[in-house]
């Protein structure tokens, strides 16, 4: 089974939000100086479920980004874990790109590739939580797709059996390969690269494409224009405020009564 796995360079979530800052003009976020972007964490997910069927079935796995040259540390950490091969796609004019012109360049880089059965990416990146990439990628490519997905089994010849997450479970669904799942968390922690994966990332070779690199139509002529920008993104700044009030009662029991009464008042009972 050939897999290829979408993975987004971002912000480290860890890093505590008053360290922040949204860049309101190119609606984006800006991380504090000298902290190291990192692999989004349901892309590792997805790169984790890739590497598991790959073991279990045979096939290759190749991880492909889309951003500047820095996201080729992210791709060596792919490789590192196990990925056989990466792919970077950097251009100026992809830079800073809404949901669905990041979907229409992947989906052409994908074309390119040609040859995949299985497309693995995130529910959603860390940075926006827009989770809109994933399913772009499958209408443009005309593929089966799923999301989110907690797990995945292999159910025949060219055939796989998703778990995927509802609201109160989960549905089990055949798909008919080639397709696209967009990973959750749920389906196992990310293995930590061994040192003989690190040494092998050092040394691999990662080429770079660019939007001239990538086919310029499909078959039937409907690819999107890769100029095209909707520009309706816009990011807040989460914002936490809390207050204390202390209750003065003259027993314990007139204490519980007055806050089982501002409980109520507040609907939280």
């Amino acid at each position: 089974m050939d897999i290829v796995v979408c993975i987004k360079q971002v912000p480290d979530p860890d890093i505590p939000p008053a360290h922040f800052r949204i860049d309101e003009a190119a609606r984006k976020v800006v991380p504090p100086a000298g902290v190291a972007p990192v692999m989004n964490g349901y892309d590792a997910n997805a790169l984790e479920a890739a590497l598991r069927l790959k073991e279990q079935h045979g096939g290759s796995v190749t991880a492909l980004s889309l951003g500047p040259a820095g996201g080729r540390e992210t791709l060596k950490r792919a490789i590192a874990m196990g990925a056989d091969r990466a792919i970077q796609v950097d251009d100026p004019a992809l830079e800073d790109g809404d949901s669905w012109l990041t979907a229409a360049a992947l989906a052409r880089s994908l074309s390119k590739i040609d040859r995949f059965d299985l497309v693995l990416c995130g529910r959603q990146a860390s940075d926006t939580d827009a989770g809109q990439v994933g399913l772009g990628i499958a209408e443009l490519l005309r593929l089966p797709a799923l999301s989110p997905v907690q797990k995945i089994e292999v159910a025949g010849e060219g055939l796989l059996r998703v778990q995927r997450l509802t609201d109160d479970g989960h549905q089990v669904i055949e798909v008919q390969l080639p397709a696209l799942l967009a990973v959750s968390s749920e389906i196992g922690e990310p293995r930590y690269p061994p040192l003989r994966g690190i040494m092998v990332a050092g040394r691999a070779q990662i080429p770079t494409w660019t939007a001239a690199d990538l086919p310029a139509l499909m078959a039937d002529g409907n690819w999107p224009p890769l100029e095209r920008k909707l520009e309706l993104r816009r990011l807040y700044q989460e914002i936490r405020e809390a207050a204390v009030e202390f209750i003065q009662a003259d027993s314990p029991a007139d204490a519980g009564r007055e806050l089982a009464e501002k409980l109520r008042e507040a609907k939280l009972i």
